[in-house]
């Protein structure tokens, strides 16, 4: 039985070498590894970090342009993306969580984002820091968000069957967020973005 199920398996990878979409032995693992990686979230917070008892969290404000309609060449509005809670809450969110021992604070905020959120794209300087309370259980937090210029949405991410996501208007944004301190970090962005349009500079030097 052993000796069959080995042949088995050697048939299965034999049939992925042989496929255009793997064009070497040395790639076989690596694709089909990081495939895997990239539909899972981490879970338990077992490398969780904190600082004096508050969980350190990190997030991002995802965001992108969009051309306002009837304006002319060049008039762009920020959209940012926003999705529900996990457990059902009333609201939506930016991406957050926990930050953990084995990662920076931007990898924290890029690995968050895209397994809440499934966008990437190119990740700016810190918005700021909050410390808030909890509303699921009283603890206190320290919060940390930044900014995420998306350039691509993915079909299929961690979450997508746990959470909605939805692109609004950053006044849509404070309208359907309950995090004050998100709000914050969203009025944060907004008057960065503002200063980057007028040509001033520096403005996402945290």
């Amino acid at each position: 039985m052993g000796i069959s199920l080995s042949r088995n398996v050697i048939n299965v990878f034999l049939s992925l070498y042989n496929t255009k979409k793997v064009a070497a032995p040395g790639n076989l693992f690596h694709v089909q590894i990081e495939d895997v990686v990239s539909l899972v979230s981490r879970t338990g917070r077992h490398l969780q970090r904190y600082d004096k008892d508050r969980r350190q969290v990190v997030g991002c404000i995802p965001y992108r342009y969009r051309g306002i309609e009837g304006g002319s060449a060049g008039d762009e509005e920020i959209e940012v993306l926003l999705v529900s809670s996990q457990k059902g809450g009333k609201g939506m969110m930016f991406p957050k969580g926990g930050w953990e021992i084995d990662e920076t604070m931007e990898q924290a905020a890029l690995r968050e984002t895209r397994e809440e959120a499934g966008v990437v794209g190119t990740l700016e300087d810190k918005l700021g820091k909050w410390m808030y309370k909890s509303k699921s259980n009283g603890s206190y937090h320290d919060g940390y968000m930044f900014s995420l210029h998306v350039n691509m949405q993915l079909e299929s991410w961690p979450e997508k069957d746990l959470r909605k996501r939805r692109w609004v208007t950053a006044a849509e944004a404070r309208e359907a967020c309950p995090h004050g301190w998100m709000k914050e970090a969203l009025d944060e962005l907004v008057y960065r973005l503002k200063k980057q349009q007028n040509g001033e500079p520096d403005a996402f030097s945290s």
